[in-house]
């Protein structure tokens, strides 16, 4: 794998894992107990607390990364050994 393409990789990576960790723990002013002023989206969260989401991300798209540089570079698993794709190949 060359840089470029481990860049892009992990790039895409980090923002799929985004997308998995930015529901976690998140309140909206309803769950909240919190007054909503007009034209405010009640759905909204209180407290996003984006900073540890952000570093979650970072941590959880570097194991996804590693586990498929590994793959990628070492060929852990290959089609033969997936019982119901084994019998395909041959």
């Amino acid at each position: 794998m060359t840089l470029p393409t481990g860049i892009a990789i992990y790039f895409i990576v980090w923002w799929v894992c985004l997308f998995v960790v930015l529901p976690f723990g998140v309140r909206n002013a309803h769950e909240e107990g919190v007054a909503v002023g007009e034209g405010h989206e009640s759905g909204a969260p209180v407290a996003p607390k984006l900073l540890k989401k952000v570093i979650a991300t970072t941590v959880l798209s570097a194991v996804v990364f590693v586990l498929i540089w590994g793959q990628m570079t070492y060929g852990w698993i290959g089609f033969a050994d997936i019982p119901f794709l084994g019998n395909l190949i041959h």
